[in-house]
C-alpha cells in the first residue's frame, strides 16, 4: 500500500502517522520531543521516530514509505529544508530537510511550518474544504495563522507570512516576546486568557477553559475576561480580511474548543467592525489535533507529484 510518512513536531510532544494516498491514517503514533535534555536530543528523537515509522511501514503494509512530510513550529525555511528557529526547541538553522533524508535511506522529505500545515489540512480536507480563498488561525499557546489560496498555503518570501499573533491590535500595550508591545497574542491567545483569569481569581492554576465555563454559568468578572479577548481577536482579524479578503475563516487551537461561548460573540464581534469588507464564513477547526500531522502527510503527497511531474517532463 502506497503511503507517506508525517511527523508533526510540537514543543512538547510529537505526532505521527503512516498516510495513504487517499488521506487514510494507516498507523499512528506519539512519542515526546525530549526537550529537557536539548536541543539536539529533539533533533534524534526525530529522526528515530522517522526511522521507526519507515521500519514500521516496511513490515506492515508492505512497501516502503514514498515520501515524508515534517511540520516543525517556529520559523520554517521551507525551500532550504531548514528549520531555522523555534525557541521552545532551542533550535537555530537545523537542516533538517537534509538530516531526514540521509536516515531515511534517500527518501524524498518535505519541511514545513506547524500551523501552515494545519492549515493547508484544514483548506483541503477539513473545515475550509471548497473554498478558494481561506484563513486559519490557531488560538493556542500563541496565535499564528496559515493563509490558503486555491489549495496551498502561502509562506511568503520569507517564510513568515500568516504571523497574525504579532499583528499590533493594542498600541503602546502589553510587551511581546516579538520585541512589539500590543500584539494580539498578548490579548487573545489561550495562555494570554489563562493568564488574565488566573490574575482575577488569584488561582495560579486558572486557565482558559476554566474562563469558558465560568463565561457559561454567568460568571460577569468572566464574561469581562472574555470579551476583552474576543474584541482583540476581531480587531486583528478584521485587519486580516481587509488584506486578505477570505472566503472562509476557519479558527482551531485551544481556545476553539469553547465552541459558541467563543463564536457566538466572535462573529458578533467582527460583523460589528467591517465596514466595505464582505464578511467570511467563520467556522471551527475540523480536524482537531490531527491536522498538523494530516498537512505534514499532503506536503509529502504534494512533493511526490512534484517529482512525478518532473520525471514526466521530456
Amino acid at each position: 500500500m502506497r503511503h507517506v510518512i508525517a511527523l508533526d513536531v510540537g514543543g512538547t510532544g510529537m505526532k505521527a502517522a503512516l498516510v495513504g494516498a487517499d488521506g487514510a491514517l494507516l498507523h499512528q503514533a506519539r512519542r515526546a520531543t525530549g526537550r529537557q535534555r536539548g536541543p539536539q536530543a529533539v533533533v534524534d528523537a526525530v529522526l528515530d521516530f522517522a526511522a521507526e515509522l519507515r521500519a514500521y511501514g516496511d513490515r506492515h503494509l508492505g512497501t516502503p514509505a514514498a515520501a515524508a512530510g515534517v511540520a516543525v513550529p517556529g520559523i520554517v525555511d521551507e525551500q532550504r529544508g531548514v528549520a531555522a528557529y523555534a525557541a521552545n526547541l532551542g533550535w537555530r538553522d537545523v537542516p533538517l530537510r537534509t538530516l531526514l533524508t540521509e536516515r531515511l535511506g534517500g527518501l524524498p522529505v518535505a519541511l514545513g511550518h506547524d500551523v501552515r500545515s494545519g492549515g493547508l489540512a484544514e483548506g483541503r480536507i477539513g473545515a475550509g474544504r471548497g473554498a478558494d480563498r481561506f484563513l486559519f488561525v490557531a488560538l493556542g499557546t500563541g496565535i499564528a495563522g496559515a493563509i490558503g489560496i486555491d489549495g496551498r498555503v502561502e509562506s511568503g518570501a520569507h517564510g513568515f507570512a500568516g504571523e497574525i499573533g504579532h499583528v499590533v491590535v493594542r498600541p503602546g500595550g502589553t510587551p511581546c516576546p516579538c520585541g512589539q508591545r500590543g500584539c494580539l497574542e498578548r490579548f487573545a491567545s489561550a495562555s494570554a486568557v489563562s493568564e488574565a483569569w488566573a490574575a482575577v481569581t488569584g488561582d495560579a492554576r486558572a486557565d482558559a477553559a476554566d474562563c469558558a465555563r465560568a463565561v457559561e454559568s454567568g460568571d460577569a468578572r468572566a464574561a469581562e475576561v472574555w470579551q476583552r479577548a474576543v474584541d482583540a481577536l476581531a480587531d486583528g482579524l478584521v485587519t486580516a480580511l481587509t488584506l486578505l479578503d477570505p472566503r472562509t475563516l476557519v479558527i482551531g487551537g485551544g481556545l476553539a474548543e469553547a465552541g459558541e461561548t467563543l463564536f457566538t460573540p466572535l462573529r458578533d464581534a467582527v460583523d460589528r467592525r467591517v465596514t466595505f469588507q464582505k464578511p467570511p464564513t467563520i467556522v471551527p477547526a475540523a480536524l482537531g489535533d490531527t491536522a498538523g500531522c494530516l498537512g505534514a502527510g499532503l506536503l509529502a503527497w504534494d512533493l511526490l507529484d512534484h517529482i512525478d511531474r518532473k520525471e514526466e517532463t521530456p
